[in-house]
């Protein structure tokens, strides 16, 4: 069965967190919402395995390590 990478597996984390920010700036508070709601079905589709999608929406309800 297929798990979820948690290893870290961006080539370049700060490209893309810079470009995620600038994609939100100046966006209203539905805009960005809107955005993010696409962007997540995107990479879902690109994920594709149902369990490793739920593996991730449980991980991601979970308390972060440093909110524990």
């Amino acid at each position: 069965m297929p798990r979820l990478k948690l290893e870290p597996n961006f080539t370049d984390p700060d490209a893309f967190y810079a470009a995620l920010t600038e994609l939100h700036r100046e966006r209203s508070d539905e805009e960005s919402e809107r955005i993010n709601a696409r962007l997540i079905l995107l990479l879902a589709n690109q994920v594709g395995d149902q369990a490793v999608l739920e593996e991730a929406l449980h991980i991601a309800a979970a308390p972060a390590p440093q909110e524990r």
